[in-house]
């Protein structure tokens, strides 16, 4: 059984810490040596409370800097439930954000075309004075609801109250419709609740862990890692569902390499096993879900010779991790996963894990899924906002009613020249998101912001959405601000609040300025009514019985819950926020809706000949595209890699190392050539690659023409009929050994 010690660490000072001193410093010393030589600078050091803001764990932390002003470190602080005082590579490595020298520094304006990356420097009055102006014409030419923000990280709460203000609610984040959208859905109308974020899954306990494509340890998602080393010690057994042998394959007990694209037939035959060999948990069934009958009529001709066919697991196997799962029930968790908008039927591949994890009496019980509370924190005080004359759904043309939020792949459908939606966007704020990176069918993207009569981007770094921008508004780093107070679900209640550890670097500002200074000139200064935002968030912390005093001293916060509910109670009467009051096995609020109410399995489109499926996941040491040029996590990786089985290799005459273009089953072909990994880790029927690579954009000199985009491959999308998810694994990609020559139109 592989051990604690065996799996990827997260230490305070572990693989990431070796990277983060102050630009230029190298530390060579032993591990032992760093920690005593770190013990005797924390006695001069000066820290100020953080959380992390390169990826959405929002690990809190402290931020260490000398006597001179100079950042030295990030660790983790020590009673934060996220990450009990240990952060990830990528954490430690954040403070190469503050040092890149490639950030944005002061606010342009476009002098070009769109998309030509041309701008001349500009004063915030002018840039600011700019943008109040443009959105201030559209709202009375168009009506303001026609202004959408897209966004991503804690500046979209900013400028959701100023589009709030203004009389527009579309405000989207992409990772709802690109990610976790499906599952949020498909619990929903399971349980009757979401699986939210930090997930409320109970790791630590757990007996038995199935995970269907999460790669815990490559997305680096902190407190599950931590967690999952402890189970792994204790004893827990895990079983990987993936095309690919990930590294939590190699912690497995059993590891199923699964067809790309079958995962639902697989779950039906566990589904069929638990429930015809009676391994369910009866009491829990009878007693808390609602359609089990119509389940098990549903999945009875579902057995593990069918999903034979259809998966190439061998049914043998079916069984046993079947019931694997049964004899560590309740403490079993089938993993929602986080990135599981795949194939386009993904509400219902969702809907079958949630089903599954019923069944075993997972949900409410220890080593499952606890029942997570939050320390609802207080909006500053401001009048109602004006109702919208049409609102984010009237983009949707009726389409995917069971979404509960916006989704920013149809606003870009909503914005293009030839759109015939109720709702039409003429202008695009886009905080911190890099959408030509981030939405799959990139020229979608770029007809869109051609289109559109006014852009304003607001961002760190020069990405490539920068380019299209008509004004770029240049955020500082979240060491160098202040920001909202993290509230994020958990175990215990709790709060955790960002200091600026450093004044800001160049001529840059923080999003809550800016959108206040926005407000301002738009005459909305009553939805601002704090001069400040220390005042703002000290109001806040007042209101939840602390200061912004102290927190600056403490960073965390951890309340009592309300009540003494982690877990159900054996035999507690349990009324769930469904239409039944049950769990349902079977979705009536899905069958109302016209969908099925019980998942069923679709098969998909397979490569053409000479063609490999499209996969692509995370890596420890970076989040999406925008850590590519952080000058500490490229030292980690600097590029992508494609994975290749040995058998393609030979067949398609290629080496490891050897360095290739791939071209897509619609002829887009990859604009920089990617290095081949050679590996009996992947399928032979797919191809894999790290997303966040191949950036375009000069300005990122570390990281320009550096591996390959898997985005700029994704031409197929396969949308979820449910909720609008967007599914991107039906790609498909062939190998060159020379870069072909792009067809003359």
């Amino acid at each position: 059984m592989a051990s604690r010690r065996d799996f990827l660490r997260v230490s305070a000072f572990g693989i990431g810490g070796m990277f983060v001193a102050a630009a230029g410093l190298k530390l060579q010393a032993s591990i032992s040596d760093l920690n005593e030589r770190s013990d005797k600078l924390y006695l001069n050091l000066i820290k100020t409370p953080t959380y992390c803001e390169v990826c959405f764990w929002k690990c809190a932390g402290w931020v260490y800097k000398t006597d001179e002003g100079e950042i030295w470190k990030i660790v983790g602080n020590e009673i934060d439930q996220h990450c009990n005082g240990r952060f990830c590579p990528r954490g430690t490595g954040g403070v190469g954000m503050y040092h890149d020298e490639a950030r944005l520094k002061t606010p342009l304006i476009r002098t070009g075309e769109r998309g030509e990356q041309k701008f001349r420097k500009a004063s915030w009055e002018e840039a600011l004075d700019m943008v109040a102006k443009n959105l201030q014409n559209i709202a009375d030419k168009h009506g303001p609801e026609t202004i959408a923000l897209l966004s991503h990280g804690s500046g979209g709460k900013y400028f959701t109250n100023l589009i709030k203000a203004l009389g527009s609610d579309s405000s989207a984040a992409p990772s709802f419709s690109q990610c976790k959208g499906p599952r949020e859905i498909a619990f929903l109308n399971t349980f009757g609740e979401e699986v939210l974020s930090p997930e409320r899954t109970d790791i630590r306990d757990t007996r038995c862990m199935v995970l269907i494509g999460a790669h815990i340890g490559e997305n680096m998602h902190n407190g599950q890692v931590q967690e999952m080393s402890d189970a792994i010690d204790k004893g827990a057994s895990i079983i990987t569902v993936d095309p690919r042998f990930s590294v939590v394959a190699g912690k497995s007990k059993f590891w199923l390499p699964v067809k790309p694209a079958t995962d639902i037939a697989l779950l039906l035959a566990w589904i069929h096993v638990i429930i015809y060999e009676n391994q369910y948990d009866a009491g829990y069934v009878e007693k808390y879900t609602y359609g089990f009958d119509y389940l098990k009529q549903h999945v009875k001709n579902f057995t593990p010779e069918w999903a034979y066919g259809i998966t190439t697991i061998k049914p043998g196997t079916i069984r046993e991790t079947a019931r694997e799962m049964a004899n560590a029930s309740p403490a079993v968790i089938i993993h929602p996963g986080r990135h599981v908008t795949w194939y386009g039927d993904d509400t219902q591949r969702l809907r079958a894990v949630a089903i599954l994890n019923a069944l075993l009496g997972s949900w409410g019980r220890r080593g499952g899924f606890y029942q997570p509370e939050s320390m609802p924190v207080p909006s500053a005080p401001h009048p109602p906002y004006p109702k919208p004359r049409k609102t984010w759904r009237d983009a949707l043309n009726g389409k995917f009613n069971m979404t509960e939020l916006p989704l920013a792949s149809e606003f870009v459908e909503a914005s293009l020249p030839d759109s015939d939606r109720d709702l039409q966007y003429k202008a695009w704020i886009v905080n911190g998101t890099n959408l030509i990176f981030t939405l799959p069918d990139q020229q979608k993207t770029i007809d869109a912001l051609k289109n559109l009569e006014f852009v304003a981007v607001v961002d760190t770094m020069p990405m490539e959405i920068t380019a299209w921008a008509d004004v770029i508004l240049p955020e500082c780093t979240y060491l160098e601000r202040y920001d909202s107070i993290r509230n994020s679900p958990h175990r215990l209640p709790s709060i955790a609040v960002r200091i600026p550890a450093v004044d800001p670097k160049y001529d840059t500002r923080s999003a809550w300025w800016m959108a206040r200074e926005i407000g301002l000139r738009m005459g909305l200064d009553d939805y601002f009514p704090f001069e400040t935002q220390e005042e703002e968030l000290d109001w806040q912390l007042k209101e939840l019985g602390t200061s912004l005093e102290e927190m600056t001293r403490k960073g965390v916060k951890n309340f009592e819950r309300s009540w003494d509910d982690l877990y159900i109670a054996k035999g507690q009467e349990m009324e769930f926020f469904t239409n039944t009051g049950k769990i349902e096995l079977y979705s009536t609020s899905m069958a109302a809706a016209g969908f099925d109410p019980l998942p069923v399995y679709t098969k998909h489109e397979l490569p053409p000949a000479g063609f490999y499926r499209l996969n692509y996941g995370r890596a420890p040491m970076h989040t999406f595209s925008r850590t590519s040029n952080n000058p500490n996590l490229t030292d980690l990786m600097a590029e992508n890699t494609l994975w290749v089985n040995p058998k393609i290799s030979k067949i398609e005459g290629i080496e490891n190392d050897q360095y290739v273009w791939l071209e897509n089953s619609k002829g887009i072909i990859s604009t920089f050539p990617i290095k081949v990994r050679v590996t009996e880790r992947i399928r032979w029927d797919s191809v894999y690659m790290v997303h966040g690579f191949g950036h375009q954009n000069k300005m990122l000199e570390r990281c320009f023409g550096k591996g390959a985009s898997d985005t700029e491959l994704m031409s197929i999308v396969h949308k979820d009929p449910v909720m609008g998810g967007t599914g991107m694994r039906g790609n498909f990609v062939r190998i060159h050994i020379e870069k072909p020559q792009e067809e003359l139109s």
